[in-house]
């Protein structure tokens, strides 16, 4: 038992030096590029897909996908971690909406600022007013922004009501909306203490225990399709619904990842 402690508590530190290192990397890959002249949307989602992907390679996370990531529009899933953002920018660019706390968070909150994330304070009227302009205005330019409209993370044995607020931009841009799924699998620790966010949990203590974790795996499943609503609450609903279906079909499959070899297929393992 206490050499395993000390393991993990190398292996932690190991990766926590990784980390850093290549988050050090992206920054110094922005700035370059920054010299150039303004960037874009498009620009900053690119460079966060290259940084996340990256970044699970070298920390040995791996991403089993089933389905196809949405080609435009919004994206709806349920929220388990910061580690999502991750596994969702490492499958495709995309401009993320996040918790307005990510911002003063040390380092990280400024890679989040520089990826072009629309950041809100979801108890705040005005605040979602602003989010939505600048969502549309990403969707607008052909962006896919992913949303997670539970607006807090969970220990995913529950996917919480959808907040209606931020699915305005898709509706009034006449976007469509697809739907995803996101869980996790780990060999030597636990799903829900150690990779879930949630509750009192404080940053970097939890990103000290999942730094020390070995064998994480993503599962992300995406539904077929998708759709355009007139009404927000209508759509809250509706993904919310598809949501807990995609749920269902993974949980049954929490055991062992399908991994299907053929380029045709729509379910791919992917190790990044």
């Amino acid at each position: 038992m206490k050499d395993h402690s000390k393991l993990r508590l190398t292996r932690a530190v190991l990766r926590m030096l990784i980390l850093l290192g290549t988050s050090a990397q992206a920054c110094l890959r922005f700035l370059v590029r920054r010299v150039r002249g303004p960037i874009t949307i498009a620009e900053r989602a690119q460079w966060l897909h290259e940084s996340c992907r990256l970044a699970l390679h070298r920390l040995g996370i791996e991403i089993v996908r089933d389905g196809r990531f949405p080609s435009r529009g919004l994206l709806v899933s349920n929220h388990l971690s910061y580690l999502d953002i991750l596994v969702f920018g490492a499958v495709s660019p995309a401009v993320f909406v996040s918790k307005k706390e990510v911002r003063a968070w040390p380092l990280y909150g400024w890679l989040a600022r520089l990826a072009g994330t629309v950041f809100v304070d979801r108890n705040r009227f005005a605040d979602a007013y602003q989010a939505n302009l600048c969502m549309a205005r990403a969707l607008s330019e052909g962006s896919i922004v992913v949303l997670f409209p539970e607006g807090t993370s969970s220990d995913g044995t529950a996917v919480l009501p959808f907040r209606a607020a931020l699915l305005e931009a898709a509706i009034t841009s006449r976007e469509p909306i697809s739907s995803a799924h996101i869980s996790y699998a780990v060999e030597d620790g636990s799903v829900e203490k150690e990779i879930c966010y949630w509750g009192t949990m404080s940053f970097f203590p939890h990103l000290l225990r999942l730094m020390s974790l070995r064998g994480i795996r993503a599962q992300v499943r995406f539904a077929t399709g998708a759709q355009r609503f007139e009404d927000r609450k209508v759509a809250a609903s509706a993904t919310r619904r598809l949501v807990l279906t995609l749920g269902n079909v993974l949980s049954s499959e929490q055991r062992g990842f399908l991994r299907v070899t053929e380029p045709s297929s729509q379910h791919t393992s992917i190790s990044l």
